[in-house]
């Protein structure tokens, strides 16, 4: 079963007919894939994935840049937000706001 599990990957599975995937379990010894036949191509993928002790979805982490230096930089600009939004000081506010929108640019830009 782990030789299975190398061979696929959600990805895989995603992109995969559902006469694909019930190819695949068909040679799975799992409680999971009990009915492999009758399920439908969401639950096939979850039931396989669960089998393969794969992981459900894909992860994405930021490459190339500190996050966590960006998100203590993100939280302070929260602060001073709300002190110039109680300050009624419109000009600072559009600073920041624009400061922060560029911080979170970049993480989703470096976001693989």
């Amino acid at each position: 079963m782990a030789e299975e599990a190398k061979k696929h990957s959600y990805d895989e599975f995603k992109h995969s007919t559902v006469v694909q995937l019930r190819e695949i379990a068909k040679g799975i010894e799992h409680e999971a894939l009990q009915g492999y036949t009758q399920l439908n191509k969401d639950h096939l993928i979850t039931a396989l994935c669960k089998a393969l002790n794969l992981e459900t979805h894909a992860h994405h982490e930021a490459r190339g840049i500190d996050k966590s230096k960006f998100k203590a930089q993100l939280k302070v600009l929260k602060k001073e937000r709300e002190d110039a939004l109680a300050a009624h000081d419109h000009a600072k506010l559009k600073v920041i706001r624009r400061h922060r929108h560029s911080l979170m640019h970049r993480i989703r830009a470096a976001t693989v």
